[in-house]
Formats: structure tokens, C-alpha cells, sequence
């Protein structure tokens, strides 16, 4: 690292549905760095997955794009000449452990999970196989691959009629930010949304509505001795927490703390630092929740690997409320970066049989 600040690559955009959120979240971030400690280098990803290094953030707020011709992978130099990565990307190629990749190749320190943990939790149907090993306690659920609803969409649907009932979330499996999910109340609903999630991918997770359900998350972050904040509610404008309930309307409420019993507060963030070692996690995740309100049954929703940190996120509310501020945030995710590196680099890498 420089002797005076650190240097801090920040990545953003992507080709993901995620894209726009990114780029709120990273604005965030950027106002959060404490300019005496850390020095902020942009690198931006276009939707087309391109690279953009001069000017990058104004340029994808514009709405432009890089030139046809543009890398879709840096010079690893280029990115070596920071102390410090930090991917400030939501879904695919960002969250999944695919940019994670080309880091540990490159052997450049990052903020956030590693390739295991960022791949397996971006996967909802991996994760929820992974977290039924644990014990962790899901709703009921079921995957379809587009391929099968292709071929023999009648066939899905009986099988999820036979094995879940009405209502039913149908999602892809492989993004966040609610983008693609649908809730169902009968067979065209669920038939509508079983495409609609094939859109954004070739897995579909269909799972069974919790009645009485009340959102609630806990933001964790830590490598080895992770600790879990406070949690909190969320009480969506909408039926559900989808996209425009969480980025546009602006009218969904938050509640911090949740507004639940201690006892249950304690098994939340207990089932949350499960779900972060389950996945080997390291770095952050918030973990969300679904409460029954009528029987207080609590069932594990999923994880996420890079919450958002635009200014209506839970992720750093949670932390603020926890009596840990936004820039002190992002300066211990900056460190938690920089342990896991000098961890790994200590790691024998060779081995030399007896003779």
C-alpha cells in the first residue's frame, strides 16, 4: 500500500440487471471514502460488459456505452496499479464469483467473498440445497430449468401444483434485487411468471409464499469472527419487495430495529452467521428472512454476497443503527479485504515430496 492513502479501484455497472443499482451504490460508496485515507480509482463496466476507464461513472450515468472495440477484460496492470479492489457489482459477472476469478489470478487484493461464497450464495438453487444440509429452515421450494419449461411446460406445472401450493414466487435463479420474480395465484399467473424468470436465466426457483410473511435482514461482516447487527424490517409498498418497491416508488417502509422480541432478534442473527459460514462467506452479506407473523415461524429467504450500498440500502442502515457510520463501514470492509489477502499469501503454494 502507499505510504499516505490507500488506493481504492471501485468497479461498477456490469452486464446485469443489476446494472443502475450498481451505479447508485457505488455513488454511495464513493461520498463514503474518507478522503484522507483513501483515494477512489474508477473503472466502469458498460451493459454490453465493456470497459470504460476515462471518465467512467458520468459517461454509464449518461447512458453511453464503450466503443465496440473496447476490452472486455482489463490488463491486469491496469488494475495491479491500486491497493485494493473493490467490486461494487450486483448479479452476473459481478456477484457470482466470475470477476472474484480474474482478482485471485491476477493476485489482487478485494473487498468482499470470495469465488466459493460468491458464486455458490448467487445461485438461489445451490444455496437453498447448501442450506438444507445445514438445517437451515426454508419454505418449501422446487427448481425447473428453461430447458424443461420449453419441452414440456405442462409437465412443470402439474409438478408444481403437486408439490407446492398457491401462492407461489417463481424467481431466477441467479440475480437479485428482485428483478424477474413474480408472485402466482393460479396456473396462468404461475405460468407468466415461470417465463418471465427464464428471461434472465436458464434455472427457475419456484417457491412456496410464507403466509402472514414479514421481511426481516441482518447485515453481516467479518472474515474468521464475523458479527452479525441488528435487524431490521421491511415493509414493502407493494405486495412483495420487488424491484420498484425497493429503487423507485420510494414509499416502502423501514423498520430498525425490527420490531420483534429479543429472543427472536438473537435467533435471527444467530441463523444469519449460519447462513454466512455455510457459504464460507468472508468480507459481507446480508441475510434475509421470512417471518410468519401468526405462527412465528422464521424460515431463511437467502444471502447476499454484495448487498447494495445505495442511500436507502439496508446493508449499511443496519450497520449505522448498530452503531457502526458508512464511512467506517467501508474502511473495515477495506481492512477485512487486505486480512484475507495477507492470509492467503501465506498459504504454502508448492510441495516438494520427501525423498
Amino acid at each position: 500500500m502507499s505510504p499516505s492513502k490507500t488506493t481504492v479501484g471501485l468497479i461498477f455497472g456490469g452486464q446485469s440487471g443489476e446494472h443502475d443499482v450498481s451505479l447508485m451504490s457505488v455513488q454511495s460508496v464513493i461520498a463514503a471514502l474518507d478522503p484522507a485515507r483513501h483515494q477512489a480509482v474508477l473503472f466502469g463496466i458498460d451493459k454490453q460488459g465493456r470497459w470504460l476507464f476515462e471518465d467512467p461513472l458520468e459517461r454509464l450515468l449518461a447512458g453511453e456505452s464503450a466503443p465496440p472495440d473496447a476490452p472486455r477484460w482489463p490488463e491486469a496492470e491496469r488494475l495491479a496499479g491500486v491497493d485494493i479492489l473493490f467490486p461494487v457489482l450486483h448479479g452476473p459477472n459481478g456477484e457470482d464469483g466470475v470477476i472474484q476469478g480474474f482478482f485471485e489470478l491476477a493476485d489482487i487484493p478485494y473487498v468482499g467473498n470470495g469465488v466459493l461464497a460468491s458464486s455458490v450464495a448467487m445461485d438461489k438453487a445451490l444455496a437453498k440445497r447448501l442450506f438444507q444440509a445445514y438445517g437451515l429452515p426454508q419454505t418449501s421450494w422446487q427448481t425447473v430449468s428453461r430447458t424443461q419449461l420449453e419441452t414440456s411446460p405442462s409437465h412443470v406445472l402439474a409438478r408444481l401444483e403437486n408439490a407446492l401450493d398457491y401462492p407461489m414466487f417463481t424467481k431466477p435463479a441467479n440475480l437479485g434485487s428482485s428483478v424477474g420474480i413474480r408472485k402466482a395465484y393460479n396456473r396462468d399467473e404461475l405460468l407468466a411468471g415461470l417465463h418471465e424468470a427464464a428471461a434472465y436465466d436458464i434455472i427457475i426457483v419456484v417457491e412456496q409464499a410464507v403466509p402472514h410473511a414479514r421481511e426481516i435482514e441482518v447485515s453481516v461482516l467479518g472474515n474468521d469472527h464475523p458479527r452479525a447487527s441488528i435487524p431490521g424490517e421491511i415493509v414493502p409498498s407493494n405486495e412483495f419487495y420487488d424491484y420498484e418497491a425497493k429503487y423507485l416508488s420510494g414509499e416502502s417502509e423501514e423498520r430498525i430495529p425490527a420490531p420483534i422480541s429479543p429472543q427472536l432478534a438473537a435467533q435471527v442473527q444467530a441463523m444469519a452467521l449460519r447462513a454466512f459460514k455455510a457459504v464460507h462467506g468472508s468480507g459481507l452479506a446480508r441475510v434475509d428472512f421470512l417471518l410468519n407473523d401468526a405462527t412465528g415461524e422464521l424460515f431463511l429467504n437467502e444471502i447476499n454476497t454484495m448487498p447494495g450500498f445505495t442511500r436507502i440500502s439496508m446493508f449499511p442502515k443496519l450497520w449505522a443503527a448498530s452503531g457502526l457510520p458508512y464511512p467506517e463501514l467501508i474502511d473495515q470492509l477495506i481492512q477485512l479485504g487486505f486480512e484475507r489477502y495477507r492470509q492467503k499469501r501465506a498459504l504454502r503454494t508448492t510441495f516438494e515430496p520427501a525423498v
